[in-house]
């Protein structure tokens, strides 16, 4: 991304602080007590712990994610010369697979990025293969700085119920779907961005007869339709039952009137050729990169492509929450950063969780093109135009709309189930009504 003389100051700055002093907490030993009354010693100086290597799995691949990782980890191994970062960064997908048998293995890592759905995090805790950081949380105050965010990676003990209980993992980044678009191509079509969905259903045919497509998607890995559903499931189904069928909690109900009308919706925009033809055989991130370079007009993704878009069309990429009053959409943190139970040392591997989502590390995601999951809005005027648009559209979402999990978090095999049925609805292998059965039976399966 271009980067600003007077934003690189300000990330200069803060690595200065990052590696001068540990930002969340000072330096000392702790007394932790559990849920269970039991009193467990943890530590937040790890300045003389014995030489030791720290192994980190990420998913942070992508340029701005990839930078913000590196710097870092550099500034932590240059404040704790003790402590070498051995870093295996995977894509998204990599990691979903490796990940697994990784943590069951005997050379597991000792902190990793795992997706907070129940088909990873949730099993690794109903496996102890992850460590409760409830005295770390309450040692470096991450209660008090994070608030409701920690439910976002929260499970019981028996990893029954999604939402609650205990910490076991930190997010970086805060994460919204919504709408990417070229400013620079709405004024060729004589549009504006649209001030409700109805507007925006009113401008899909009017993009078709100009000879452009619509929207664009590429959902081979099946799970970006997921996104693009939950942004319009956001239009009509009430914000409560979503967020009750995202953490796959008892409660929720897929057999309603929103939840079909999303589906028709849905299958309605690729029947009338409203995407681009062969979605389901289409790479994700092939067709963002296409849409950076001119083809089509809007494309409904997350917020993590802002710093790629960004670099590769500058300032005429825009980005806006779906358009509706008080909008609800699909979203919430990145991937949070866990301790894993083969860890060497959890002293260090929850020291080194704390700094890299520290304030000041908050700033340097700032400067990559990240989201910072805290504090987003004070980054805006030093950001770049659409990193900004994004910065603005969470605060919007958290303070003003309704946030609702990834629909796929559910159950353990949710992102199949949903995958798969999205890639039939779209091919019109299947009715919306059978579309959302499908989708509630999982759910109901999963409840009993």
């Amino acid at each position: 991304m271009r980067t600003s003389a007077k934003f690189v100051g300000l990330g200069a700055a803060a690595l200065l602080v990052l590696t001068a002093c540990n930002p969340s907490a000072d330096e000392s030993d702790d007394d932790a007590t559990t849920d269970n009354g039991a009193t467990s010693e943890v530590s937040t100086d790890i300045s003389d712990k014995p030489e030791q290597t720290l192994h980190v799995w990420d998913q942070e691949v992508r340029g701005g994610q990839d930078e913000q990782m590196r710097l870092l980890n550099e500034a932590f191994m240059e404040k704790y010369d003790n402590i070498t970062i051995e870093r295996n960064s995977q894509s998204f997908e990599d990691l979903q697979t490796t990940l697994r048998l990784a943590l069951s293995g005997a050379d597991a890592p000792d902190v990793v990025q795992a997706n907070n759905a129940r088909s990873m995090m949730g099993q690794f805790v109903a496996s102890d293969q992850l460590v409760c950081l409830d005295d770390y949380s309450e040692a470096y105050g991450w209660e008090d700085r994070f608030g409701d965010i920690l439910s976002y990676s929260s499970y019981s003990d028996d990893a029954a119920t999604f939402g609650e209980g205990c910490v076991y993992g930190l997010p970086q980044v805060g994460e919204t779907v919504g709408i990417y678009y070229s400013q620079s191509k709405l004024d060729e079509l004589g549009l504006e961005y649209p001030e409700s969905w109805e507007e925006l259903e009113e401008q899909l045919p009017q993009i078709v007869e100009a000879g452009e497509v619509p929207l664009v998607l590429g959902n081979i890995d099946k799970w970006p339709a997921i996104h693009v559903f939950g942004a319009i499931q956001g239009q009509y189904e009430d914000a409560e039952n979503i967020r009750t069928l995202g953490f796959g909690n008892p409660g929720g109900e897929w057999d309603t009137d929103g939840n079909r009308e999303a589906a028709a919706q849905m299958q309605d925009w690729a029947n009338e050729g409203y995407f681009n033809s062969g979605v389901n055989g289409e790479d994700y991130d092939q067709v963002w990169q296409d849409f950076a370079n001119g083809e089509g007009v809007y494309l409904i993704a997350g917020s993590w492509l802002a710093a790629d878009l960004s670099v590769a069309m500058g300032d005429d990429v825009r980005f806006a929450l779906p358009p509706s009053e008080g909008p609800t959409t699909t979203g919430g943190t990145g991937l949070p950063f866990a301790v894993t139970s083969a860890a060497e040392d959890n002293d260090v591997a929850a020291a080194y969780i704390d700094f890299i989502t520290s304030d000041e590390a908050m700033q340097i995601l700032a400067e990559t093109g990240n989201v910072p999951v805290l504090n987003a809005s004070q980054f805006t005027d030093s950001a770049d135009q659409v990193v900004a648009d994004v910065m603005t559209a969470f605060d919007e979402l958290v303070s003003d709309g309704n946030i609702v999990p990834y629909l796929d978090w559910a159950t353990p095999t949710m992102d199949q189930v949903m995958g798969d049925a999205l890639q039939n609805l779209l091919a019109g292998r299947s009715t919306p009504e059978e579309f959302v059965t499908t989708i509630g039976d999982a759910y109901n399966e999963a409840q009993n």
